[in-house]
């Protein structure tokens, strides 16, 4: 085999967490105590002896490097210290930065020099909007009462070209009008780029399989047959319970997991109730009761939120000081960012029932910021598991169905 190391990359890897795979001398530790490895598939063996050369183009090419779950085992029983799971999401965090898209963008979300202007971007777009959008004024507490955040980008007067033929009803609130503008920009911006990202790892992943890989299901086949299957897989989080040292990890998922499906269903409603059924009922565009269901979902999703992120916040925190176990930003900044959503979300809506409209305000655009941070950096953070993971998933099912393999070889 003709081995062309790339420097470079391995010098990524020793700043990333990957520091200690020199360490490695090949005793086959890691893939005996790895339930992934198997014996045609010598997890993580092989991407140890790749990371060490060099090999970029065959590890992120590689869906065992994304099927890892850094349960910690292969970790705990290196008898070098090497630190297999630590190499492998060094290995990853390179990945989703080489996949993403626009470049620059994903180059600056994967070094703690780039947080000053990962925290600007959004700081100042909302900014601008917030100027341009005549909302920029601190309600009294009467007003704070009444409509909450409603007007954090102001209102519409009585001649808005947004107003309905009667000249009273506003086809969609000025709030929400900025809302969309901003948040649709980003989600938009993350679709597009988790789009070419998992395409590019899916091309590179089928043409290091090699064999009959192009032959392709159908639309319908794909998503029943290898996407949904690995998406139940997923929720139920059937991998993590084969970990044995850090079994404790589910724990601090489950949570997330469950409280990112709440804030996905409220973000939903309320941009139908907002969006679609505020045309016919104003009164979809005031606050929420805090006894709404909507309201009591996101309120406990949020808690949920911070729950999980805690327990994963103190887990990191315990393998670093007990496994000696290197700190990253590629690590931290998604602790750091989730903690930050549900914080400031919490403390946006304790200021409203304080009735402290100024502060209100004040954590509100922070919130907006944070929540916007979430959005735009999610295909190049640690956050990028859910679709790269996913399609790993998927890839793995397909490349062991009759669709690659010949089932008269099996």
């Amino acid at each position: 085999m003709d081995v062309q190391p790339d420097l470079d990359f391995i010098r990524y890897l020793k700043t990333a967490g990957g520091d200690t795979m020199k360490k490695c001398y090949q005793c086959a530790t890691c893939s005996v105590v790895c339930p992934l490895s198997t014996e045609e598939n010598p997890f993580p063996r092989q991407e140890m002896i790749f990371a060490g050369w060099g090999m970029k183009d065959k590890l992120t090419a590689d869906p065992n490097v994304f099927l890892c779950h850094q349960c910690g085992d292969c970790t705990a029983y290196c008898p070098r210290g090497a630190k297999p799971g630590d190499v492998l999401g060094a290995i990853r965090a390179y990945a989703y930065t080489a996949l993403g898209w626009p470049t620059g963008l994903a180059k600056l979300a994967s070094t703690a020099k780039g947080l000053p202007m990962l925290i600007a971007i959004p700081s100042v777009i909302i900014f601008v909007f917030w100027a341009i959008s005549g909302g920029m004024v601190i309600p009294d507490s009467a007003v704070f009462a009444k409509y909450g955040y409603q007007h954090f980008f102001g209102h519409w007067d009585a001649t808005s070209f947004m107003m309905q033929s009667d000249g009273v009803t506003p086809w969609l609130s000025k709030n929400v009008l900025f809302i969309d503008i901003i948040f649709l920009g980003a989600a938009f911006l993350a679709v597009v780029a988790s789009y070419k990202g998992v395409t590019g790892l899916w091309k590179s992943m089928a043409k290091r399989e090699g064999g009959n890989i192009n032959f392709k299901p159908s639309l319908k086949q794909l998503a029943v047959d290898f996407v949904w299957p690995s998406i139940v897989e997923i929720v139920q989080h059937n991998r993590f319970r084969e970990c044995g040292t850090n079994r404790n990890r589910e724990t601090g998922h489950k949570p997330l997991m469950w409280a990112f499906g709440g804030l996905f269903i409220v973000t939903a409603w309320s941009a139908f109730a907002n969006d679609i059924l505020g045309i016919f009922y104003h009164s979809m565009h005031g606050p929420m009761s805090v006894w709404n269901p909507v309201k009591i979902l996101a309120n406990v999703s949020a808690v949920a939120m911070i729950v999980g992120c805690g327990i994963l916040w103190m887990n990191r925190a315990k393998s670093e000081a007990e496994d000696n176990i290197t700190p990253t930003f590629y690590d931290w900044f998604l602790i750091w960012e989730i903690m930050a959503v549900g914080v400031s979300g919490l403390l946006a809506e304790v200021a409203r029932w304080a009735g402290l409209p100024a502060l209100g305000y004040i954590v509100y655009f922070i919130h907006l910021v944070t929540v916007m941070m979430l959005f735009m950096y999610m295909p190049y953070t640690k956050f990028a598991h859910l679709i790269y993971r996913t399609t790993a998933m998927t890839f793995e099912r397909y490349r062991d169905s009759s669709f690659v393999k010949d089932p008269l070889d099996q």
